[in-house]
């Protein structure tokens, strides 16, 4: 990658976790391990069987908040996807269920208090995240894994997807006004603070994480039909 990006293939690996925490998540999902010592980027990528170039232009959309013209056109799909569905496995199998532990542990639940309604409210959004993802999982990227055959899937382009893809983090706020003003005065505080924590930090990573599909994800697709001429005709 040019210079103009905020990380290169040549900076050490060490110095990204050390500028930016975030990116531990980001190299997580990519399967990446700690105790990579003073490596390059290239270098632990290339012992780890991660593309450089898609590994960093996740690194750099997360760090500069936004993609450069031309990142779409770096990234490996299949690398892209398999960091997208590792991204859905650690919001529906970890950190969601680590905030309803949360809320469960924080909260006193009575049938005549407002946490039946918090723990009620949480449920229900964690079951429309469920159902987003799952249809990614199912029908998007399942789409896109077919790609190399021309034509296929017809009636389905990533246009369809995008067109439809909301931002599943939106809710989160409406949960954190309920905890913040009605949450109960008996909860434990550390407990429930913590929760309140996760939430706000998953309602950051959700937001990156659809952003990522929207401005790395879409566009390489929409390259990729074009070369396989799978495009769906407009109707």
């Amino acid at each position: 990658m040019e210079s103009k990006y905020h990380y290169s293939p040549d900076e050490k690996m060490a110095r990204l976790i050390a500028d930016d925490y975030r990116l531990i998540q980001v190299m997580s999902r990519f399967g990446i391990s700690v105790g990579f010592g003073d490596q390059t980027v290239r270098e632990v990528c290339s012992a780890s069987g991660v593309d450089c170039d898609t590994f960093l232009s996740v690194v750099n959309f997360v760090v500069d908040g936004y993609a450069h013209a031309d990142a779409a056109a770096h990234v490996s799909v299949s690398s892209l996807l398999h960091y997208l569905k590792q991204s859905h496995a650690y919001f529906l199998d970890w950190l969601l269920p680590s905030i309803r532990r949360r809320l469960l542990d924080g909260i006193p639940m009575r049938t005549d208090s407002v946490s039946i309604l918090i723990l009620k409210f949480f449920d229900e959004y964690v079951a429309e995240v469920r159902t987003h993802m799952e249809y990614e999982d199912r029908t998007v990227f399942a789409y896109i894994e077919s790609l190399p055959s021309p034509g296929a899937k017809p009636g389905f382009s990533i246009g369809t997807y995008s067109d439809h893809h909301e931002e599943v983090s939106s809710r989160l706020h409406e949960l954190k006004s309920i905890i913040i003003k009605y949450g109960p005065g008996d909860a434990d505080s550390n407990l429930l603070n913590a929760a309140l924590y996760d939430i706000y930090r998953c309602e950051e990573e959700l937001r990156s994480h659809c952003m990522v599909e929207d401005e790395l994800l879409v566009p390489a697709i929409v390259r990729l039909e074009k070369e396989t001429g799978s495009r769906e005709t407009p109707q």
